[in-house]
């Protein structure tokens, strides 16, 4: 089945200083460039999402799409700009600022969607979910833009409705999300 990536770049980097966290340099490269390398093997065709910096990241070679729903309304107004943009029948999510992201994601994604007949399959570890780590059915658009036209922002809420697998992964490292520049700065090396 073919399969889109989608990279969330579209936040404000609150949390790095209002920063643009997918072109921070993390060891050498822009942490963007990780999550590409890691993603773009994986995916038949990938899309950046990002609301500022339109020219920086298509430098990288892939189509930039900017969030159809404006106040930078979080990752499911970036995962509604990716689901009205892409081709193919699903679509998976990952962040710019994730660049550790397994090389075996969308395969375990994928089986688990299909093997549960689910709308949505996101990655977890231990307990805890990673949702902007997601492979969805393109079939959910028009629930999404229903939810978030009324208003809604929060992924479980959103969830809720959906037919939704956890796929259990075991390296928390994979997962991990460098939000501060502290952290950014501990992982340099």
């Amino acid at each position: 089945m073919k399969i889109t990536g989608l990279i969330l770049a579209g936040g404000l980097g609150r949390r790095m200083g209002r920063r643009d966290k997918g072109l921070q340099p993390f060891r050498g490269r822009p942490m963007v460039a990780w999550a590409i390398e890691r993603l773009a093997p994986q995916v038949e065709g990938l899309l950046i999402n990002a609301n500022q910096n339109p020219e920086a990241y298509a430098a990288f070679g892939h189509p930039v799409i900017a969030d159809r729903i404006g106040g930078y309304a979080g990752p499911l107004a970036g995962l509604h700009a990716g689901l009205s943009a892409c081709e193919t029948p699903l679509l998976v999510t990952a962040p710019c600022d994730s660049p550790f992201l397994p090389e075996d994601l969308v395969a375990r994604l994928h089986g688990a969607l299909e093997a549960a007949g689910a709308d949505l399959a996101v990655a977890k570890t231990g307990n805890q979910p990673h949702p902007v780590f997601s492979l969805v059915r393109r079939e959910v658009l028009d629930g999404l833009t229903a939810f978030l036209e009324s208003g809604g922002r929060k992924v479980d809420a959103w969830y809720a409705a959906l037919k939704v697998v956890e796929v259990p992964f075991a390296d928390e490292a994979a997962f991990a999300n460098i939000n501060t520049l502290e952290e950014l700065n501990q992982l340099q090396t």
